[in-house]
């Protein structure tokens, strides 16, 4: 069944094809887009947090009691931030309301920061934690310290991690919570990491994770682990304290599943290694997905572009340990904007940055400078979208869309303490003329010798007093005049 990812208090109110490229499926069943029968699909969802108010994961908001499962500390949805990633046992509709039955947190790394690596222009980097290389991004959530800061005195903060392990073994953030020394997380352990067992020997009681040495000796394992089931291989969770270069052990797991077989399922992460085109199948967040002749790719996203590293949405079913992928869409961005909020829809969904439209989905995640790191949790999603002004100065990251006159939907939306005299977007060339170029639906006068329909563009511009956009500078990234530059 095609789903509106939209709540009830955040509802996208647009007709046509942006509808059908913003939906997605419940489980089990598929109809089209003009479809009205609502579906619930009953299973689990797992992906990050977007907004509060409840908790929206994948689209969904999910009517909870408050409380969250997890052994790291955290006992209550106000504890949690966004960009965290939860696992969502419950029931949703294609409307986008659901309900969760339960709600679990776990840290995917924890400890002393080692070093740490950013690129402010390319906005990548690198975090060490006991070993375990992290790498982060504009889509990480940073709380507590910026990656600027963290780069600059690694040495002074601890870091709370949620995010997903990559197929060479190293990690994708998608949260990063820094707090400096002397401040301590609410978890008992200072360190947690997570990963396969290498070089076990059990007569030391040692073995390696991504060649980091853990000592287990004084380890206590989990209910659903036995310390004879430990073996090269396995993966799991180890709990406990740094000393001399060493994790010292206090409690060992394994790797809980994530789904049960037959459920309906949601889960969001970055591709781990290539896409076999001969088995029609990928490893995501360390599990199989299948796709068949049945699967939907939405928002522009084919099946020839699904590759390492790329951010995907899968909605399917588990079967014997494989998800059954009914529907795909990205949630990488492949289009910026960095402007200022000229008008406001009545709606609440959209908004004007310096010419271009964006629409707010209840996947887009909403983040500001001003406000305090700890104020997350206690913001709700509609006021999280009645805090934009006209005037706010914005960086935003989304998916170009062609429908309604083309725009961009926003995947991360940051509002920044200070803006800057112009304005910049980067994205798909739509239509060249001798005099002018459209990029996200907004038409920019100037020099358009050598540009072609395809083209990928980053732009400065700025707005003339008579109102119109001018180019002050372009470049082009690359010319892919076979793709299909109007089909989103």
């Amino acid at each position: 069944m095609k789903r509106n990812p939209l709540t009830l208090a955040v509802k996208l109110v647009l007709t046509g094809a942006l509808a059908g490229s913003l939906a997605a499926c419940g489980g089990g069943s598929s109809s089209t887009s003009t479809d009205t029968v609502s579906t619930t699909s009953d299973g689990t969802s797992v992906g990050p947090v977007t907004g509060f108010g409840s908790v929206y994961v994948n689209g969904t908001r999910f009517r909870t009691d408050g409380s969250v499962s997890s052994d790291d500390g955290i006992e209550r949805e106000t504890q949690l931030e966004k960009g965290v990633i939860l696992k969502v046992d419950g029931n949703w509709d294609d409307s986008g309301e659901g309900e969760a039955r339960r709600i679990d947190y776990d840290d995917t790394l924890r400890g002393p920061l080692t070093s740490a690596t950013w690129d402010e222009v390319e906005t990548t980097g690198e975090l060490i934690v006991a070993g375990q290389t992290i790498r982060v991004d504009d889509q990480t959530v940073f709380k507590g310290a910026t990656p600027v800061e963290l780069r600059d005195s690694a040495a002074n903060w601890r870091v709370r991690v949620s995010g997903w392990r990559l197929d060479d073994g190293s990690f994708r953030a998608s949260f990063v919570g820094a707090r400096a020394f002397g401040t301590d997380f609410d978890d008992d352990n200072e360190v947690e990491i997570e990963g396969v067992v290498a070089n076990l020997d059990d007569v030391a009681q040692t073995f390696t994770i991504n060649g980091y040495p853990v000592d287990y000796s004084s380890a206590v394992f989990d209910d659903d682990l036995d310390e004879t089931e430990l073996a090269n291989g396995l993966a799991v969770e180890v709990e406990g304290f740094l000393e001399n270069g060493t994790l010292i052990a206090r409690e060992i797991d394994d790797e809980d599943d994530l789904f049960d077989d037959d459920d309906d399922v949601e889960i969001s992460g970055a591709i781990a290694g290539s896409y076999d085109s001969g088995s029609r199948q990928f490893q995501l967040n360390g599990l199989t997905i299948q796709v068949d002749n049945d699967t939907e790719f939405d928002d522009g996203l084919r099946e020839s572009d699904l590759s390492d590293g790329l951010l995907v949405k899968v909605e399917g079913e588990y079967r014997g340990g494989v998800i059954v992928a009914e529907e795909i869409e990205p949630r990488e961005g492949e289009a910026e904007l960095d402007g200022v909020i000229e008008s406001l829809g009545g709606d609440g969904e959209t908004l004007v940055v310096s010419g271009v439209q964006v629409f707010i989905t209840a996947n887009t995640l909403i983040d500001d400078d001003d406000r305090d790191d700890d104020d997350d949790s206690t913001v709700s999603r509609i006021q999280d979208i009645d805090s934009l002004n006209v005037g706010d100065y914005l960086e935003i990251e989304g998916i170009q869309t062609s429908d309604q006159g083309g725009g961009l939907v926003a995947l991360k939306l940051e509002r920044e303490d200070d803006d800057d005299d112009g304005f910049e977007l980067e994205g798909r060339v739509t239509a060249v003329s001798s005099d002018r170029i459209t990029v996200l639906g907004l038409e920019l006068l100037g020099t358009t010798s050598g540009i072609s329909v395809g083209d990928h563009v980053e732009v400065d511009y700025s707005k003339t007093s008579g109102g119109e956009y001018v180019i002050d500078e372009i470049e082009v990234e690359d010319s892919d005049s076979d793709d299909d530059s109007d089909d989103d």
